[in-house]
């Protein structure tokens, strides 16, 4: 029995939950909204589909019945406007995950944080549960990282599975692509023909402003960050050591401290204990630090 639990029920969350549902690595669902009757409907609609998907129950519970869950899903809080940074979301999503966190408390699973801004709320969940933490895992700039590679494989004309280049900082604006390091086919990406600076810095911008032009269009983000929590489930609750660009609250990686955000870490299972330092440039080195900077004010502006 795996049993996953699912924290707020909004696009986000739903996109979680069937895309978790999809991946087979949950044989019991567990739901949770602030709205409970909007979770007994979310639950009951996803069972309907139960021939369509590998076997598992699903239901609604209580936030203390997910203590024994190997798994719990944070999706709760306000969602951002296209014209709102992720951290001008901070006051009242911090003060959903400080509850939330208390309630979580002693939990015998892995929490995982999709909630925005994620690297301060990871931290926040992180202080209020009492859990280490390499058991409170942000999903960080997995997806900036999906995107780039995403983008870089579109102007290459190649499968993005073939790109190997990571997005490591905050999950926001002050983000840093890690060109340096990017490889494709075991060649760095800035010996590829017809790529340099221009590129970089147009790809970048793209992957930026990824969020606010699909927020523009259609008022939230909720399938790829779907993907992407099911994917780091899965991986997590098998044990993968798959390296991720998870957000953490970092203890010494690069000489950055008691922040949480996104470097390359081994996941394992049910937890993100390794954390990997890249080969970076100064410049690169440089730009995380102050995007450590940005997220440590960001955090000190909510301190209980």
């Amino acid at each position: 029995m795996t049993k996953v639990g699912i924290i707020g029920l909004g696009y986000v969350g739903t996109s979680v939950a069937i895309s978790t549902l999809h991946s087979g690595i949950a044989t019991e669902l567990l739901l949770n909204d602030l709205d409970p009757v909007r979770a007994e409907g979310e639950a009951m609609d996803l069972a309907h589909g139960a021939p369509f998907y590998p076997h598992a129950r699903v239901a609604t519970a209580d936030i203390a019945d997910m203590r024994d869950a190997d798994a719990v899903v944070i999706a709760a809080g306000k969602g951002g406007t296209e014209t709102q940074s992720r951290l001008e979301l901070l006051a009242a999503n911090a003060r959903v995950m400080r509850h939330i966190g208390a309630a979580l408390s002693g939990c015998r699973g892995v929490v995982i944080v999709v909630s925005n801004p994620v690297d301060v709320l990871t931290r926040v969940l992180a202080d209020a549960s009492g859990l280490p933490p390499q058991r409170v895992i942000g999903t960080g700039t997995m997806l900036d990282t999906a995107r780039l590679r995403q983008t870089v494989g579109h102007e290459l004309r190649l499968d993005a599975r073939s790109v190997h280049a990571y997005v490591v900082g905050e999950h926001g604006d002050s983000e840093v692509c890690l060109w340096s390091c990017a490889y494709v086919a075991g060649r760095p990406l800035r010996q590829w023909p017809r790529w340099g600076d221009e590129q970089e810095s147009a790809v970048a911008d793209t992957v930026r402003r990824a969020a606010y032009e699909i927020i523009r269009r259609k008022g939230a983000t909720n399938h790829a960050i779907g993907l992407v929590t099911a994917a780091l489930l899965r991986w997590i609750l098998r044990g993968a050591r798959r390296v991720l660009t998870v957000s953490r609250v970092q203890q010494g990686a690069l000489g950055i401290h008691d922040v949480a955000l996104s470097l390359p870490c081994v996941v394992d299972a049910g937890d993100a204990a390794e954390v990997i330092e890249p080969n970076v440039s100064s410049r690169e080195l440089d730009a995380l630090r102050r995007s450590a900077e940005v997220l440590r004010e960001a955090h000190s502006s909510v301190r209980a």
